[in-house]
């Protein structure tokens, strides 16, 4: 039926069938006779068991989704995974969603392509607007695509940031129309920066005929942001959206899933990846998905829910033992923030130090980010880069819980942030016991220094 079955196979199960595939691809036909330049050969044993003696791919020289003739199972494998994912993508919220397929390249490649293909349909365009996400990928994105990329800074509603969607409006008429390639905005980010506001995003689009692409890249997890989505293709103008296969689904790193709500766009966006592609992250997710099945990845999703709200109570708890606070970013449904006003008093240099111990502690993915560092992305400067403004009003540390977490890594998480925040106020009073002595000298040790 091309979807995910509702509850997961085993290991045997899975490798048989994989193995089903494989013998329906010449190259390990028996009696096979290659003469051609790639005939699916392989020199390790080890290299084709670990691909499953799947060798050749997916996709022809001139359409990734294309069925390649000497390959039916592989070209069946990646029929069968772009019809998984689109199960489930629907699954997880984007009901109306008609049309998506694996990539083998991640989110900002996978956005690159995007804007490639939309490059044939507005041959004038060359700007693309783009609400500020402080994430170098998705802005190289733009800029490897050969456009130039039109930031509006976001806007401070309380704690948050938010879209400036008065200021995306004025930019649309103030180089016109038809100079702007696309809309390019955001669900998934680090807070204090929420998602964008699609649904009004979504209508300008629709209004001024403008495309839309939104970068998705862990979004499939989060039923709030699959939802902005919904709701931005029902009142306005999704084109294509973007999401990573090993943020969304727990696979290795290198694959996304480009998915929209008409089903031609998505082929011309297939069509214009230049040959054929590796087979290994459509491979990785087809068999995470049998194995979970509808049902695991449900679970998967509600385990994820309720340990961001763990998270956000007891992270909540530990900010006012330090006299921090967690900022209020309920917009933001993955990602969280806690204020470093104290160590920020000291210096920067303390705050860059609490995410250096934390590492160094094996906490992994929380982020420290201080007050006004200045970063240059491709000849564009960005102040206050990380924290998605110019001047946010303090330094802070983000955690998220995102798909796979257990409550383990969050008791785990809090009970080494706790030590490290003991530990840095305690060198920040000895600094400032220090400066006192050495400041409190005679006037005439005071002139002698």
């Amino acid at each position: 039926k091309g979807k995910c079955p509702e509850d997961g196979w085993d290991e045997n199960t899975i490798e048989l069938f994989l193995h089903e595939l494989a013998i329906m691809d010449s190259n390990n036909f028996l009696g096979n006779c290659g003469v051609g330049e790639r005939e699916g050969r392989v020199a390790s044993g080890l290299v084709a068991r670990r691909h499953y003696r799947l060798i050749h791919g997916i996709g022809r020289s001139g359409d990734i989704s294309a069925v390649q003739p000497k390959a039916a199972g592989s070209s069946l494998l990646n029929k069968l995974t772009n019809s998984l994912v689109l199960d489930i993508i629907k699954l997880a919220g984007v009901r109306t969603v008609t049309s998506c397929f694996v990539v083998p390249m991640a989110t900002g490649m996978s956005l690159t392509l995007c804007f490639l293909t939309l490059r044939h349909k507005r041959p004038k365009a060359k700007y693309i607007i783009w609400p500020r996400i402080d994430q170098k990928s998705c802005f190289k994105s733009m800029i490897t695509a050969g456009f130039e990329p039109v930031v509006i800074e976001n806007v401070l509603e309380g704690d948050e940031l938010r879209t400036d969607i008065e200021a995306v409006e004025a930019k649309i008429k103030a180089l016109g129309a038809e100079n702007i390639l696309c809309v390019h905005s955001t669900t998934s980010c680090f807070a204090p920066r929420v998602p964008d506001r699609l649904e009004e995003l979504a209508v300008i689009c629709a209004n001024y005929d403008i495309p839309h692409i939104v970068n998705n890249a862990y979004g499939v997890q989060s039923s709030k942001c699959m939802h902005l989505i919904q709701q931005g293709a029902r009142v306005g103008r999704i084109d294509a959206f973007v999401q990573s296969l090993d943020k969304n689904f727990m696979v290795p790193v290198g694959g996304a899933i480009i998915a929209g709500f008409n089903e031609s766009f998505i082929q011309e966006i297939s069509k214009m990846y230049p040959g054929r592609a590796s087979a290994t992250p459509s491979l990785d997710v087809l068999i995470t998905l049998l194995s979970l099945g509808a049902s695991g990845y449900k679970q998967l999703l509600k385990e994820r829910k309720e340990m961001f709200s763990y998270l956000s109570s007891e992270l909540k708890k530990l900010a006012g033992t330090h006299n921090e606070r967690l900022l209020d970013t309920p917009h933001n449904p993955i990602s969280l923030a806690m204020s470093l006003k104290n160590l920020d008093a000291n210096n920067d240099a303390a705050v860059t130090q609490l995410g250096s111990m934390l590492f160094t502690r094996q906490v992994s993915g929380a982020r420290v980010v201080p007050c006004g560092s200045v970063q240059t992305v491709n000849n564009y400067t960005f102040k206050g880069f990380m924290s998605h403004a110019n001047d946010y009003p303090c330094a802070y540390l983000n955690a998220a819980s995102a798909i796979g977490i257990k409550k383990q890594d969050v008791d785990v998480f809090l009970k080494r942030l706790d030590k490290c925040l003991k530990t840095s106020r305690k060198e920040g009073k000895k600094e400032n016991t220090v400066n006192e002595t050495s400041n409190s000298g005679t006037g005439t040790e005071q002139l002698e220094e």
